[in-house]
């Protein structure tokens, strides 16, 4: 089996959850949802888990943060262009999430944008140039 990785994360909403990470790209795994969690299908092999906020404490030895007043993690995506970059932010955005959490990050060789989903976990869109990355980093 390859090595995949599975973000579980709490929502409030599943239905409006599952619905927004539809828009951002992902599919869902009926085989894996249920009326607590959705398996929602980012790449074959990134999956985010989204669970009901009393199903993800059965999961969780200690407190469930608030993610719209705290962070725990930065959930990075990278995208094949700058233009996936506006199009994933602003998706997110007309999803019920929101857009430019934080200051667009624009080096040149990388470009940025974060945005949350309706529960407040934060992700980070973001496009790199290789070569040029390589050759600003050798500078």
């Amino acid at each position: 089996m390859s090595k995949m990785i599975f973000v579980n994360l709490p929502v409030n909403d599943l239905d409006a959850a599952t619905r927004f990470y539809e828009a951002i790209g992902c599919t869902k795994n009926q085989q894996f949802s249920d009326g607590n969690a959705a398996s929602m299908v980012w790449s074959d092999a990134i999956t985010f888990q989204l669970l009901t906020l009393d199903f993800f404490k059965t999961f969780a030895p200690k407190a469930v943060a608030n993610s719209r007043d705290t962070v725990g993690a930065l959930i990075a995506l990278s995208r094949d262009s700058r233009a996936e970059v506006d199009a994933i932010t602003e998706a997110a955005a007309c999803a019920g999430g929101k857009a430019d959490v934080r200051e667009r990050q624009d080096m040149g060789f990388m470009y940025g944008r974060a945005f949350e989903d309706p529960d407040g976990h934060v992700f980070e869109a973001v496009w790199m140039d290789m070569e040029a990355a390589s050759s600003e980093m050798g500078a």
